[in-house]
C-alpha cells in the first residue's frame, strides 16, 4: 500500500446538490461517501450547489459554489469564482462527480494532485434518450469530454458503465476502476414487520404490494410495468403497485392506468420523503425496477435488499451485477412487458420462491456496506 494512503489526507469532492434537500442517486452517493470518508478519519471538503453554510459533521467542510435556483450561466460563473477564492488547504486528492460543475473549476485544480472522476452515467446520452434537443445534447457531451480529458482516473459503479465510459468517451480501461455503490444499513434495515410498515404508510394490509421508486421518465420503464401489471391482473387480482417519484410523464402514466383499467391496482405517491423510503421498502412484498436503458448501477436494489425486501429487475446496465450472484431468478429474461409479467406471476404465485428477509439483508450488508466501499474509493483517490 502506498504510504500516503495510510495517513489522514485532505480530499476535495465536487458533487451536484445537497442530498437531504435535493434527492437523487448521485446526490445520495456523494453525501454518503463523504460522510464515510470522514468517519474513516479523512478531512473532506464537499463542494456543490445549494449547500448549507456549515456541516454538523466534524471533519467535513462544506463549500457552496452557487445557489441552486439561479440561472445556469450564473451558477457556472459563481462556481468558478467561489471555488477559486475559497479558503482551503491544498488537497491530496480531488474527486469530481458531475461534469456541469466540474468544468468551471478545471483551471483552478492543482496540476500535481490526482484527479478522479466518479462516472455516474452518460449525461448527454441520457438526455438524448429523453428527447432533449440536439444542441443541448451536443453541449453536454462537449462538457463531459473536456472534463474527462483532464482526469487521471475514473471510478464506475458497474462494469456496464465502465464499458460505456470506454466506448463512448475513449477512456482506456487502465484508468477505470469498478467499485460498486454502497448502502447505509443503519437506515435501510428490516426493523419493522410488513404489517407495521403498512400501518405507518396507511397501505393495504391484505393485498400483494409492489413498490417502485422511480423518476417518471421514459427509460425508467414505468409504462412497461403498467402493461405487465394489466397482463397479470386476472391471475393476481389483489396486486397493488405503489409508484414513488415525480417526472414529466406523470399525466400520461395516469391516463395509461385508466385506459388499462388499473385504477384499483396503482397509486402514484408523488415525491416520497426520504425518511419514509425504508418504510415503503419494508411494506412491499416485492420491489420492481423495470428500467429500459442506462441503469448504471441500481442503488434501489441495494436499499430494498438491505430492508429485507426482494427486488425484481430487468437485465439492464449494472443491475445484473448486483442480482446475479445472489438470486439470478430476480432478473427478467428481457426488458419487455411479457418478460416482466411472466416473472412477476412466477414470484407472486410462489412458483419461484423469493429469498427470505434475512438473506436479502445479509447479502446487501455483507457485500455493499459503506464502510467497505468507502475504503476502496479512498484507495483509488489517494494512490
Amino acid at each position: 500500500m502506498n504510504q500516503s494512503v495510510a495517513t489522514s489526507s485532505y480530499i476535495v469532492c465536487v458533487g451536484n446538490s445537497w442530498f437531504p434537500t435535493m434527492p437523487g442517486g448521485l446526490n445520495r452517493y456523494v453525501y454518503e461517501l463523504t460522510h464515510h470518508l470522514v468517519a474513516g478519519q479523512e478531512q473532506v471538503e464537499l463542494c456543490g450547489v445549494g449547500l448549507p453554510q456549515t456541516s454538523a459533521t466534524s471533519g467535513l467542510k462544506l463549500t457552496n459554489l452557487a445557489e441552486v435556483d439561479s440561472p445556469i450561466w450564473k451558477r457556472l460563473w459563481s462556481t468558478r469564482t467561489n471555488f477559486l477564492h475559497r479558503e482551503a488547504t491544498k488537497p491530496d486528492a480531488v474527486n469530481l462527480h458531475f461534469a456541469l460543475y466540474s468544468l468551471p473549476i478545471l483551471a483552478s485544480l492543482p496540476e500535481d494532485v490526482p484527479i478522479t472522476f466518479t462516472f455516474h452515467g452518460p449525461w448527454a446520452l441520457e438526455s438524448e434518450r429523453e428527447g432533449a434537443k440536439k444542441l443541448g445534447v451536443f453541449v453536454k457531451r462537449w462538457m463531459e469530454q473536456r472534463v474527462y480529458d483532464r482526469c487521471d482516473r475514473f471510478i464506475v459503479l458497474s462494469k456496464a458503465f465502465g464499458t460505456i465510459l470506454h466506448q463512448q468517451y475513449q477512456i482506456p480501461w487502465s484508468k477505470i476502476h469498478v467499485i460498486p455503490g454502497g448502502v447505509d444499513t443503519s437506515r435501510f434495515q428490516p426493523n419493522l414487520s410488513r404489517q407495521q410498515a403498512r400501518e405507518q404508510l396507511n397501505w393495504h394490509q391484505d393485498r400483494t404490494i409492489l413498490f417502485t421508486p422511480r423518476r417518471l421518465v421514459h427509460r425508467m420503464g414505468i409504462d412497461i410495468l403498467l402493461t405487465a401489471l394489466a397482463k397479470i391482473k386476472s391471475r393476481i387480482p389483489d396486486v397493488w403497485l405503489a409508484v414513488a417519484g415525480k417526472g414529466p410523464l406523470r399525466d400520461s402514466l395516469e391516463q395509461q392506468v385508466t385506459a388499462l383499467g388499473l385504477n384499483e391496482q396503482v397509486k402514484f405517491l408523488g415525491f416520497l420523503p426520504d425518511d419514509q423510503l425504508p418504510i415503503a421498502y419494508q411494506a412491499a412484498d416485492l420491489t420492481v425496477v423495470p428500467s429500459q436503458s442506462l441503469e448504471g448501477f441500481g442503488l434501489i436494489l441495494l436499499e430494498s435488499l438491505a430492508c429485507g425486501t426482494p427486488v425484481l429487475s430487468t437485465p439492464v446496465g449494472g443491475m445484473p451485477e448486483i442480482l446475479a450472484p445472489f438470486a439470478p431468478y430476480l432478473l427478467t429474461d428481457s426488458i419487455s412487458e411479457e418478460a416482466i409479467a411472466t416473472r412477476l406471476t412466477e414470484l407472486l404465485t410462489q412458483k419461484i420462491s423469493m429469498p427470505s428477509r434475512s438473506d436479502c439483508h445479509e447479502y446487501a450488508s455483507t457485500n455493499f456496506n459503506w464502510h467497505k466501499i468507502a475504503q476502496q474509493v479512498r484507495q483509488v483517490l489517494l494512490t
